[in-house]
């Protein structure tokens, strides 16, 4: 009896996504990178692009998101710096 219900049952298809392997990231890829990201806006645009592209090779998607990361680290120390420097400008001059 259990055979025959076993039978009866449809069957589900297994849905494995099968992911491509990405290429590497060539040496060239990674100095046009480096080089497009050391312009001034354009660098930050196409690392926005980059980190979340749906495109764009992951190994680079995820080196575009830890430098978006860097960038806001460094964004937040350096307004912190501004503001205790600013602070202490003001207090002197008043």
């Amino acid at each position: 009896m259990e055979n025959q219900e076993a039978q009866q049952q449809p069957q589900q298809p297994q849905q494995t996504q099968q992911q491509v392997p990405q290429p590497p990231v060539t040496i060239s890829d990674w100095f046009l990178t480096l080089f497009l990201t050391a312009i001034p806006l354009v660098g930050i645009i196409l690392l926005f692009v980059w980190a979340f592209g749906s495109t764009t090779n992951p190994s680079k998607a995820n080196w575009a998101k830890a430098a978006l990361l860097w960038a806001a680290i460094g964004i937040v120390i350096w307004l912190l710096f501004m503001s205790i420097f600013g602070a202490a400008m003001f207090h002197k001059w008043n």
